[in-house]
């Protein structure tokens, strides 16, 4: 039988880990649109440029 402060700690335990998922994913997000921003107007610079062949971009 597991006793009532283990079952509190465990909870505890549970929680903190819940509230560390949400904010990493939240971090995620945050990183994901940074990178599709910056991606996407270095991309439109590049076309601006007249910069169409993208064979030097080595997975192209």
């Amino acid at each position: 039988m597991v006793e009532p402060s283990s079952m509190v700690l465990l909870v505890l335990a549970g929680l903190a880990a819940v509230a560390v998922a949400i904010i990493a994913i939240r971090i995620a997000i945050k990183l994901a649109i940074r990178v599709g921003i910056v991606s996407a107007v270095v991309l439109a610079g590049l076309y601006t440029a007249g910069v169409t062949d993208l064979s030097f971009i080595p997975f192209f």
